[in-house]
């Protein structure tokens, strides 16, 4: 059986690599090729090219490498025709997902998107793409079942692939003994894992250290960087800010491990800290203009996906003032990880939380609870296993049948407005 996968950002290269192991336990002899990044080819996915250094956000950024993507679209094409995969599979990267999506259909090649972008956050009218282009969306989150399936596409949740990568994730606990040796508590800075967003969030994360400082003086920061690179952007930003924190790459499980609360930019990593039960607030910020923008264009009450699994009002009622980025909106006091999608400097809210944090431990304490509590609903593993044995009974029966299926534990769902 061959399969082509397409993948663009650091977090879907994990999930993509989890996969492809998933699938090979099931089927040795699988070809599996494509786009991805170094964990997919280190479990054996032939890669037309390493796609990390394509994580872009913004306009520019994007049309700057148009040449390239569309390159990129000729090789995969290139491979649906010479090749001929028995399937393409898709995770996030929505952009340059839908061409290929596109591509393969035209061809008459069976698309699965594993982990679909977040339609049902803004502009939902793009779910259209998916009743055109995909065969059948494997859902990470329980509400978006439903929500596909009642605007006509084919949908299965088999959970969140995170989950698989941090149940068998090891920690270096004599690193996590080093940092917290000196007996000072420890403030974790998780500004993302795009170029991007280290330059758009890292600065208002710093400004709020040092409102932190002053009211705990007794505190060490440290930041958390995905690579070489950004941690080299990191440096220059903590220089300009001439802020103490120390850098470390790829030590991002054991800085949230050894932290009293963190201080986070939003995205996947709010499932790592959900999973480690760890107090943090979460910030996105955005140029004006598109925060506007969007700001009428979202369905979604909140944007971290934390908060949304906690929430019995994920989304918007029909009719219902949209203020997603308003602090004021119902039910923004109950959140678990305090969120400010923003366009101007919220520094002294992050630093706020942070400082009840150090200061009122049995409010830290309950916090923590309750993160356990969702954790326990929402953390099951076994995503990677259920959206293999999807994929080995459509495209290969026999096989299937002779394997024992998994099955998507019983969770408490709600209906998606």
């Amino acid at each position: 059986m061959k399969v082509f996968f397409s993948v663009g950002e650091p977090s879907g290269d994990l999930h993509g690599a989890n996969l492809i192991g998933a699938l090979c336990s099931r089927l040795p002899d699988i070809e599996a090729s494509g786009l991805g990044g170094p964990r997919m080819r280190a479990a054996g996915c032939e890669l037309l090219r390493d796609m990390t250094d394509l994580a872009l956000m913004g306009l520019l950024p994007v049309l700057a490498k148009l040449p390239e993507f569309y390159r990129l679209k000729a090789e995969a094409i290139r491979s649906f025709e010479e090749a001929r995969p028995d399937a393409v599979v898709l995770i996030d990267y929505p952009g340059f997902n839908w061409h290929i999506a596109r591509a393969a259909k035209e061809r008459g090649i069976p698309v699965f998107y594993y982990g679909l972008p977040q339609l049902w956050a803004w502009a939902s009218w793009r779910v259209e793409k998916v009743r055109r282009y995909v065969d059948h969306a494997l859902c990470k989150l329980p509400f978006e079942k439903d929500w596909f399936e009642s605007r006509g596409c084919k949908a299965t949740y088999v959970g969140h692939p995170y989950f698989d990568e941090l149940q068998t994730r090891t920690t270096d606990t004599a690193f996590i003994a080093g940092l917290q040796a000196h007996g000072e508590r420890i403030v974790t800075l998780l500004p993302g894992s795009r170029r991007q967003e280290v330059n758009s969030n890292l600065p208002t994360l710093l400004k709020a250290t040092r409102l932190i400082r002053r009211q705990v003086p007794d505190v060490r920061f440290v930041v958390a960087s995905y690579n070489d690179r950004q941690a080299e952007l990191a440096r220059n930003l903590v220089a300009s800010a001439a802020i103490p924190a120390e850098i470390f790459v790829g030590r991002t499980p054991e800085l949230i491990a050894a932290a009293t609360c963190c201080l986070a930019t939003s995205g996947s990593v709010s499932l790592e800290l959900l999973n480690a039960a760890v107090p943090s607030a979460i910030v996105y910020r955005f140029p004006w203009w598109l925060y506007k923008g969007v700001q009428r264009l979202m369905n979604a009450r909140y944007i971290t996906l934390v908060n949304l699994l906690a929430s019995d009002r994920p989304f918007f009622a029909a009719g219902e003032p949209r203020d997603p980025y308003g602090e004021h909106r119902p039910g923004h006091e109950q959140v678990l990880f305090p969120e400010y999608p923003c366009w101007r400097d919220r520094s002294a809210d992050l630093a706020g939380h942070a400082i009840g944090w150090l200061t009122d431990e049995p409010a830290r304490q309950q916090l923590i609870g309750k993160l356990v509590a969702l954790r326990g609903r929402v953390g099951q593993s076994g995503a990677s296993s259920r959206a293999a044995d999807y994929l080995m009974r459509q495209l290969a029966p026999a096989e299937s049948e002779i394997l024992p299926l998994t099955e998507v534990p019983a969770l408490p769902l709600r209906k998606a407005s």
